[in-house]
């Protein structure tokens, strides 16, 4: 495997996600409290509840996400791939039975010799943002929000289709009991952007599954399935993560770790990969 340059690029990600210059990093870690989780049943149902609205992609609940995944092995070099996703998630009282919620996923990506066998690159990939309109009250624990999806060519030359893309998008999940089943779809189509680049036309499909524990601690199985329709191509990685909701002062914080096997990939993609998320809580 291809190793050179990984760790420089790891350090990059984590400062980036953290918005923290290495001193005030350092500064900061001196500083911080503990971690902890308040003890009492109260406190127990309130963090089971937090986890319970995160597994919810339409929850009324903003949330600030830093995804860190590493994927490995592109190509015949053996090429890796950090990226870090920025992802907030903010929901908008439409009315006294609606609510809006807009979420945004700006990629900072770093990425080592792949298919091609040529030097690596790091910058930003074009951003993606979704807006479901879903009904304040859930029936039965059936969740639903429907809405726009939009392909922002923002990225860097390396990793930007240029193109301006839209379409629509969908979730539709069951809560109770401590679990939460279903699935998120969109597809987009490219409608303007550089005449020379490739037109897009990709679905997305993630369905999941989380159970949930009373101390907080969620288990997760999706898949986050793409399929390109100009090049034919399925992506299909299979993720489980691992996570649970912890107190830094009063901040509410989600940890995450994952792993993640590429069950059908183009040639040249990657085989397995690895995640580890910090998300930022913000109950209302």
């Amino acid at each position: 495997m291809a190793t050179h340059g990984w760790k420089s690029r790891f350090a990059l990600l984590a400062l980036v996600g953290t918005g923290l210059s290495p001193m005030a990093a350092h500064a900061q870690a001196d500083e911080a409290p503990p971690a902890t989780v308040s003890a009492g049943p109260a406190a127990s149902s309130d963090v089971q509840a937090l986890a319970q609205q995160l597994a919810n992609p339409v929850s009324n609940l903003i949330s600030v996400p830093f995804q860190t995944n590493y994927d490995c092995c592109y190509g015949p070099h053996d090429g890796d791939r950090f990226t870090l996703n920025f992802q907030p998630v903010i929901p908008f009282s439409v009315g006294s039975n609606w609510n809006l919620i807009t979420r945004t996923i700006v990629p900072f990506i770093s990425e080592g010799s792949t298919v091609r066998g040529e030097d690596g690159a790091t910058g930003f990939g074009d951003i993606t943002q979704s807006f479901f309109l879903s009904p304040k009250q859930a029936k039965n624990g059936l969740v639903w929000g429907v809405g726009p999806a939009i392909l922002w060519p923002s990225g860097a030359d390396a990793f930007s289709g240029r193109k301006f893309g839209a379409g629509p998008t969908a979730v539709v999940l069951k809560q109770g009991h401590g679990m939460t089943f279903g699935i998120l779809a969109n597809h987009i189509w490219s409608f303007a952007g550089k005449s020379s680049s490739a037109d897009v036309s990709q679905t997305f499909l993630q369905p999941f599954v989380t159970r949930t524990l009373p101390d907080s601690t969620s288990f997760t199985l999706n898949t986050e399935t793409s399929y390109d329709w100009k090049g034919k191509n399925w992506v299909v990685p299979i993720n489980f993560s691992v996570g649970h909701v912890v107190k830094f002062g009063k901040q509410p914080v989600n940890l995450t770790v994952g792993a993640r096997y590429y069950a059908e990939r183009p040639e040249g993609g990657p085989e397995w990969g690895a995640r580890f998320v910090v998300t930022f809580l913000f109950p209302k």
